[in-house]
């Protein structure tokens, strides 16, 4: 597969889009980003890598970071873990209160916040020191033991925050956070400011595509079947309520971030991770989404 050629082609074929859609200007760090980036990268299991634009900058990889904290729970808790969340798409917005309200405090699945910060305040629990061993974690995905903690992103979220800091009070007046809530936020922003590039995103989302191989990362083991039930339910609720549409138009399992970031796997072939700024109404990227979708259109390549 001539991956180099596919994705300049790709590449200047989005160029169209690059004006349609808005940073994420309810953080107030991520809406100072230029928003004329874009970039991707593809880096297969046989050791091949191919890369256009910008992807050797950085970037607050944002709600990506759930697929590392899934991955640290699930290692950690087994299947125990969905006694505190479910593995159902939302069809709702990623920070809805009324769906939370109405199933008393369970989230949905991993992925929307209310889900993710659960996960924080388990691994918060579990962890000996939380904010060190998830950002080790992450390193060791990426082999990079320079990606960070972005800490000026993490207080701008919390500064405004607003939405979030009533998602977990609602989360422990139903019992599902046993920390302390500022603490549990605290570490939850922090997990959603690391900083990436499209090279170093690619990389870490590789053994998610490798069912071959065990996953055994800076202390965290998961099975071959765990492996694939995180690519199923990035499959069906990777992209919040814009789920369906990604499974119909690009058809691989993946996860997007309000950073305009997007990582995702063909299971047994690649990591790809793609990058562009301004997103469209369901906080997803546009280029970023139509880069993926010409991306299995040109390889005839997706899981379906």
């Amino acid at each position: 597969m001539e991956y180099q050629k596919i994705i300049e082609t790709i590449y200047d074929d989005v160029m169209p889009l690059q004006t349609i859609g808005h940073q994420a200007t309810y953080i107030p760090a991520l809406a100072k980003v230029n928003p004329d980036r874009r970039a991707i990268c593809i880096e297969t299991l046989d050791g091949g890598c191919y890369q256009k634009g910008d992807a050797g900058v950085r970037f607050s990889i944002q709600s990506i970071s759930k697929v590392f904290a899934l991955a640290m729970a699930l290692g950690l808790c087994g299947d125990t873990l969905w006694k505190r969340m479910g593995r159902e798409p939302s069809g709702t917005a990623f920070n809805s209160l009324v769906q939370l309200e109405m199933e008393k405090g369970k989230p949905r699945n991993p992925f929307i916040n209310a889900g993710a910060i659960v996960i924080a305040d388990i691994l918060y629990e579990i962890l000996p020191d939380p904010e060190r061993d998830f950002l080790t974690f992450v390193q060791c995905l990426a082999d990079n033991d320079t990606v960070s903690y972005n800490y000026d992103v993490s207080l701008s979220e919390r500064q405004q925050g607003y939405l979030n800091a009533a998602i977990i009070n609602l989360l422990k007046y139903h019992g599902n956070i046993h920390g302390e809530i500022e603490k549990v936020l605290h570490f939850y922003f922090l997990m959603c400011s690391v900083e990436m590039n499209c090279r170093e995103l690619a990389h870490a989302f590789l053994p998610f595509a490798n069912h071959h191989k065990p996953f055994v990362f800076s202390g965290i083991c998961l099975t071959k079947s765990q492996v694939k039930r995180i690519n199923a339910v990035m499959q069906t609720c990777g992209f919040y309520d814009e789920a369906g549409e990604f499974s119909y138009l690009v058809g691989i399992p993946g996860k997007s971030g309000v950073g305009g970031g997007i990582a995702a796997v063909f299971p047994g072939i690649y990591s790809v991770a793609v990058w562009s700024p301004r997103l469209n109404a369901k906080g997803n990227s546009v280029v970023g989404m139509k880069m993926l979708e010409l991306l299995t259109t040109h390889t005839e390549q997706s899981i379906f």
